[in-house]
């Protein structure tokens, strides 16, 4: 079979051109997502808390912090690096 010219081939690692910023998360977006994963894994704790029907405080905060929890992650995965002279 003829080999693709346009497909790196196995073995070669392919790096992005000098003038471009690689598409890895930022030191600081990092920071975001860890602090995103403990507002879930907190989310989760209190939602042990709530009653079946829904009428407590841990039903209440539960839900809340599940979705900052996620959108701090998804923050974080864009978030771009602070500028030095800022």
């Amino acid at each position: 079979m003829a080999k693709n010219p346009h497909r790196p081939q196995t073995g070669q690692l392919t790096q992005a051109p000098a003038g471009q910023k690689s598409a890895a998360v930022s030191k600081r977006g990092k920071k975001v997502i860890g602090a995103g994963a403990c507002g879930v894994l907190l989310g989760f704790w209190v939602l042990t808390y709530a009653d079946p029907s829904g009428q407590n405080w841990a039903s209440t905060l539960s839900p809340a912090l599940l979705v900052l929890g996620y959108a701090l992650i998804g923050i974080g995965i864009v978030l771009p690096d602070s500028s030095p002279g800022i």
